[in-house]
């Protein structure tokens, strides 16, 4: 886990809409993030650090207007935080190496599938197809890629 580092120039290269979503814990116009209709298998990771953060199977259609999955990878490259913000209370999405804000997590998913919607910004996201996963270093990742989740 330690290869996944919050990297300064990494974070200054960011286009603004990421830079403003991961940084400033800022929310991009639903229904324009360039994966919400992505249905391509793989992996998604943080922008920032490389994290991964969540697979294709994971994913579904919630109708929320941003990418939608119903559980982390792994609960080690997630921090979930309380949100009071915007007079609402509701709960934060981190990634824990990359401290980029992500999105927020809610009760409302499948429940068939765990009951959880995880609403992540595209802009925070970084998608690594299925056929680049060994090469990029996230081979041990494929499995996930076939279950239920």
């Amino acid at each position: 886990m330690s290869r996944y580092t919050r990297d300064p120039d990494v974070v200054q290269a960011l286009e603004p809409e990421s830079y403003y979503v991961t940084q400033e814990s800022g929310t991009e116009r639903p229904g324009t993030g360039k994966y919400l209709n992505n249905k391509a298998p793989g992996l998604y990771v943080d922008i920032v650090s490389g994290e991964p953060l969540f697979v294709s199977s994971a994913k579904y259609e919630s109708g929320c207007g941003w990418p939608s999955f119903t559980r982390p990878v792994s609960e080690d490259f997630i921090q979930e935080l309380v949100d009071t913000s915007h007079g609402m209370r509701r709960t934060e999405v981190r990634s824990t190496h990359g401290d980029s804000h992500l999105g927020h997590v809610f009760d409302d998913g499948p429940r068939e599938r765990g009951g959880l919607r995880y609403c992540i910004n595209s802009a925070a996201l970084r998608f690594v197809h299925r056929d680049d996963m060994v090469d990029e270093g996230y081979g041990d990742y494929l499995p996930l890629l076939d279950e239920e989740q």
